[in-house]
């Protein structure tokens, strides 16, 4: 057994090239191979959001404070809030990020590899819906 406490967690600002807003990530398990489950604390600011992604293996989403949005591709969009479960299957494109007027910290659990970015920021009218 491992144990990482709270002040263990090595939290990052998350890159610009891949978020809108102020967004910091922590891993809590980095896997030995890339294929294995990789768990990330993420922390979004105020209308903070990921840009346009999918994952590989598929994506769950645990939504442990605050409030915010997940989008799909095709429109779907989804208020989520603390205790709220996300799962997006392999490769669906997708964002998620915080409402404009709180902050939200989720739980990210990916598997079979990196996230696939698709290169284009989610825009201020796909935000607002």
């Amino acid at each position: 057994m491992e144990f990482l406490g709270a002040e263990d967690v090595i939290w990052e600002e998350a890159p610009e090239e891949y978020f809108t807003g102020a967004v910091r990530f922590g891993p809590l398990y980095s896997p030995q191979d890339p294929e294995d489950l990789n768990v990330l604390g993420v922390h979004f600011g105020p209308g903070a959001r990921t840009d346009w992604h999918s994952h590989p293996g598929g994506q769950v989403i645990y939504v442990a404070e605050g409030a915010g949005f997940v989008v799909k591709d095709d429109g779907t969009r989804a208020q989520i809030t603390a205790g709220d479960v996300v799962h997006a299957p392999p490769g669906e494109v997708h964002w998620h990020g915080a409402k404009a007027n709180t902050h939200m910290v989720h739980l990210s659990l990916t598997w079979r590899g990196a996230t696939q970015w698709q290169g284009r920021k989610v825009t201020d009218e796909e935000y607002t819906g």
